[in-house]
């Protein structure tokens, strides 16, 4: 199910689940929706500080909950990543979210969240910038988030890569970042992923720490049954002084490939400048050939 598009006059609420962010960070953001025709609500908890977190737990879980219960939102845009939504996830409620569908939007550690509220609710979300790459994201990727909101449906093209496997196949989308997906095997927040087509991306990890995700995801039956894999940026990856031996993509290339199912490489989605919107939950088409791939809403 998909929440209401958005039009001149939508409200917008900004909340923080993970790291803390000043209101300073948010000018930016709050410009660009405004620009788009849409009003900005600001969390209470923006500029509260518990460490690295934008507040305590129960500071971010109330102010979250709060914006998921406020039927005159028509969408959620959590303003930063980092660590910390996961760590009380289990604790919100979508009684009322499901009676009044909004948008959410984020990405990388709000992978959690967007997973979470498709699994529970079957309502889509957005998997997307966050508010602080406003100034540094490509035009590319600020319109795509634009056109998702005003009801414009993804249609990508990424260029040919050595380690696709092609193929045609349909699926609804889900997944975001890999290490997220892994640390929420055997909870509340698992994800099934049966005839699925599955997005991964993921940043900063040590390249024998891809080995072990992608070992987990597939000894946990996540690859084996798939409709397709998506496999977005693996950005600023580290090496120890022994090298590995392989590329991130060439260790997720492993693991997947033994399996009857397209494989995209080079998708336009995680950790990168040209991080494009898409839907969470939606029914994707994903078409992979000797020149292209195509992803289709």
């Amino acid at each position: 199910m998909f929440p209401k598009f958005l039009q001149a006059g939508s409200n917008i609420g900004i909340t923080a689940s993970a790291r803390k962010i000043s209101h300073t960070e948010l000018q930016a953001a709050t410009q660009w929706l405004q620009q788009q025709g849409y009003n900005v609500t600001i969390g209470n908890n923006i500029g509260l500080a518990h460490h690295q977190f934008a507040g305590t737990d129960a500071e971010r879980l109330t102010d979250l909950q709060t914006m998921l219960n406020n039927p005159t939102l028509d969408a959620i845009w959590i303003a930063k990543g980092g660590y910390g939504t996961a760590r009380f996830i289990d604790s919100l409620d979508y009684t009322q979210f499901v009676k009044h569908p909004k948008w959410i939007i984020g990405f990388s550690d709000i992978t959690v969240l967007l997973n979470d509220i498709y699994s529970k609710t079957n309502i889509a979300t957005i998997h997307a910038i966050m508010t602080t790459q406003i100034a540094t994201n490509t035009p590319n990727s600020l319109q795509s988030l634009a056109n998702l909101l005003a009801g414009n449906l993804p249609n990508y093209t990424a260029p040919y890569h050595p380690l696709n496997k092609t193929g045609n196949a349909k699926g609804v989308l889900i997944g975001g970042n890999l290490s997220v997906l892994c640390n929420s095997i055997g909870t509340k927040t698992d994800i099934d992923t049966t005839n699925k087509l599955l997005l991964l991306e993921d940043l900063d990890e040590y390249l024998y720490h891809i080995d072990r995700l992608m070992l987990h995801l597939d000894r946990a039956g996540k690859l084996a049954n798939l409709a397709g894999l998506l496999v977005g940026s693996l950005t600023d990856m580290k090496d120890n002084e022994i090298p590995f031996g392989k590329a991130a993509e060439e260790i997720v290339h492993h693991y997947a490939a033994k399996y009857n199912y397209p494989i995209a490489f080079g998708i336009p989605i995680g950790h990168i400048t040209d991080n494009r919107a898409i839907i969470i939950g939606a029914e994707t088409q994903l078409v992979v050939d000797d020149n292209q791939t195509k992803l289709l809403v």
